[in-house]
């Protein structure tokens, strides 16, 4: 067998092999409850990233706007 067909085969097995493994620091957070706290995290964070662009590109198209046409280019 070449390398790139085990490397390929590698990949393929790859996930099957990480899903077949238990995760026991998601199911010990999981049943604390901490989990729940690491989400709302993620959220938070994702939804101050969103609010960040969004005022950004609010920002740059009052500025597009203010500039002469001639210079759009």
């Amino acid at each position: 067998m070449n390398k790139f067909v085990k490397l390929v085969v590698g990949l393929v097995m790859l996930p099957a092999m990480l899903i077949a493994q238990p995760i026991e620091m998601a199911d010990t957070m999981r049943s604390e409850g901490k989990i729940y706290v690491v989400v709302a995290i993620l959220l938070l964070i994702f939804a101050g990233l969103i609010t960040y662009l969004i005022l950004l590109d609010r920002k740059i198209t009052k500025i597009e706007k203010k500039l002469p046409p001639d210079s759009n280019s």
